[in-house]
């Protein structure tokens, strides 16, 4: 190994690699770019929570990008701040993209996928976004939500975020709060009807399997009462 002479000028910022080196850089900002992406889109909005998929890459390239340089002896600075300048300028020509050109952000980000709907999750969009009820329920005590049976509409956004849409006044519903894993939950009555535990959607008896998720355990559905709405 070559003895590395301190405050080389000719390594700190050119460096010994042919002039062609900064193409392959470029080429290969490109490259990773493309193939972070499709990772994490992968991945999904969950891991990302409240940032965009280029957000979220934009954090991770510069992060490498720029810390490199500054340890590592062998790197040049010409090498790294050409990466940072590749990574920023790719960035800005996807916020371009996304400004301009509405296919590119559902190529990039995705779609906001409907994960409830009138007061019983969405046994398809939880698969398609691949996470499960007690995951969601979670998400919506976070939003204030006490009982699936409040709520008409709610949407994963590509963020990983969950935006709720309530009823003007409650259905009879899954309670929530406190969650099912703390509580004993109350038996079916033919008075309130029966409630799947796994995906809240009501039905007149607890016999047979739920016709959203195909599960069997059933509770009381209860409504909301005004004082527990106000105080939420």
């Amino acid at each position: 190994m070559d003895q590395i002479i301190p405050f080389d000028p000719e390594r700190m910022i050119w460096g010994s690699a042919p002039a062609l080196i900064y193409l392959e850089i470029a080429v290969r900002v490109g490259v990773i770019w493309i193939w972070t992406i499709v990772l994490l889109r992968w991945v999904g909005g969950r891991s990302i929570s409240q940032m965009s998929v280029v957000e979220f890459l934009l954090v991770i390239a510069l992060g490498s990008a720029v810390g490199d340089p500054m340890f590592q002896a062998d790197v040049p600075l010409l090498y790294g701040m050409l990466t940072i300048l590749l990574v920023v300028l790719a960035d800005k020509a996807v916020d371009h993209a996304f400004r301009y050109w509405t296919t590119a952000k559902r190529l990039v980000d995705g779609r906001p996928t409907e994960i409830l709907r009138e007061g019983h999750l969405s046994h398809a969009g939880l698969d398609k976004k691949g996470i499960g009820p007690t995951e969601v329920m979670e998400m919506l005590r976070r939003a204030g939500v006490r009982n699936l049976g409040q709520v008409e509409y709610a949407y994963m956004e590509p963020s990983g975020t969950v935006s709720t849409f309530l009823y003007d006044q409650p259905r009879p519903g899954l309670t929530i709060v406190p969650p099912l894993e703390l509580r004993r939950l109350p038996a079916p009555d033919a008075l309130s009807g029966a409630c799947c535990t796994s995906c809240g959607l009501v039905r007149a008896t607890a016999d047979g399997t739920c016709a959203e998720c195909g599960a069997t355990e059933v509770t009381r559905a209860e409504r909301l009462e005004s004082r527990e709405i106000s105080s939420a």
